[in-house]
């Protein structure tokens, strides 16, 4: 089965449970809203791809660290979306959920699938219990304080904040913690894959700060310039686009020379390079390249 099927299925599955019988139906409809249909599952597709790159001998527990991953994702556009936050109408091209469902059932909906995460880690993984254990830490230290997706939401609301610590904790955590839980999904040391995570992170939110100055909505399916109006850090905006372009290049380029030494290297570093092209629409694909 190919890493997108494997993917969807899982999160099928997982969003299932959430809409079992005695499920409040519209925070079930909610929930499936909020991560169907999706984006380009970046993220899942990492943690798919070091597994394999690390032999992937428990598929089980590697489909459940990807979905996880990408739970956790889910969950942060909704929170991110909320008027309290971006206050963004649109996301992924349709009305958020927010918009879609009102505000209390969108904080419901984010709540419950950060919780979704941990139940798909501990139904996939049971059968190896160190593993299992590696990765519920390893998640919960991409989801939390002091470096997850809640501090890099949190750094918003600080009157000043460096880039670099601003887009390691708001998007480089869950590109940390799909690399680390590939490996530690495949029984692999989790630490020496760290830093490739770190450097792709860094490298989709430089990209996502191009896309908000450069796109226009249609191109992105979200709001476009809300960096400015809402005096957020934009690499973009700080080092001009070709100072931003380049840094992007840079960073790939640092990603693909930091892959640990593993079975499927080679085969990694070309899936990587095919993942970065998604990084940013067509019309600034060919500024990259």
């Amino acid at each position: 089965m190919d890493a997108n099927r494997r993917i969807e299925q899982a999160l099928d599955t997982a969003v299932a449970h959430l809409e079992a019988p005695g499920a409040p139906p519209r925070l079930a409809e909610a929930l499936r809203y909020a991560v169907f249909p999706g984006g380009h599952r970046i993220r899942p597709r990492l943690c798919l791809s070091v597994a394999r790159a690390c032999g992937d001998d428990d598929p089980a527990a590697s489909d459940a660290a990807a979905a996880a991953i990408e739970l956790l994702h889910c969950a942060s556009l909704v929170h991110d979306d909320l008027p309290c936050f971006d206050d963004a109408p649109l996301r992924r091209g349709q009305p958020s959920v927010h918009a879609a469902f009102g505000e209390p059932l969108a904080v419901l909906a984010g709540d419950a699938l950060i919780v979704s995460a941990f139940e798909t880690l501990a139904r996939g993984a049971a059968r190896s219990p160190k593993r299992l254990a590696a990765l519920v830490g390893l998640v919960a230290r991409a989801a939390g304080s002091p470096a997850g997706i809640a501090a890099g939401q949190a750094w918003e609301s600080e009157p000043n904040v460096a880039l670099t610590e601003y887009q390691q904790a708001k998007t480089g955590a869950l590109f940390a913690a799909a690399t680390v839980t590939g490996a530690a999904a495949a029984g692999a040391p989790s630490l020496p894959w760290r830093l490739l995570g770190e450097c792709l992170g860094e490298a989709y939110q430089v990209a996502d700060d191009l896309r908000d100055v450069a796109c226009r909505q249609e191109e992105v399916g979200k709001p476009v310039g809300r960096d400015s109006t809402l005096g957020r850090p934009n690499a973009a905006a700080l080092l001009g686009m070709g100072g931003a372009l380049a840094r992007l290049r840079r960073l790939v380029r640092e990603a693909i020379e930091v892959i640990p030494d593993c079975p499927g290297a080679e085969t990694l570093r070309a899936e990587i390079e095919a993942q970065t092209r998604l990084f940013l629409p067509a019309s600034l694909a060919r500024e990259l390249a």
